[in-house]
């Protein structure tokens, strides 16, 4: 999945699907990697996306 709004909102119906809360996107966001969120700036970056994530 090169957005990973389209990965988060397949976590949510599978999460859904399993009666499970789902955590909001800005968690999802934090749990992932360093090198996952460099990919997916890149991607964003070259569609033109404006937003940019980074691990604190």
């Amino acid at each position: 999945m090169t957005d990973y709004r389209q990965g988060y909102e397949f976590y949510r119906q599978i999460s859904d699907q399993h009666g499970l809360e789902p955590i909001n996107f800005h968690y999802y966001i934090l749990s992932l990697s360093q090198q996952q969120l460099d990919a997916y700036n890149e991607q964003a970056k070259m569609i033109g996306g404006p937003i940019e994530y980074e691990v604190s």
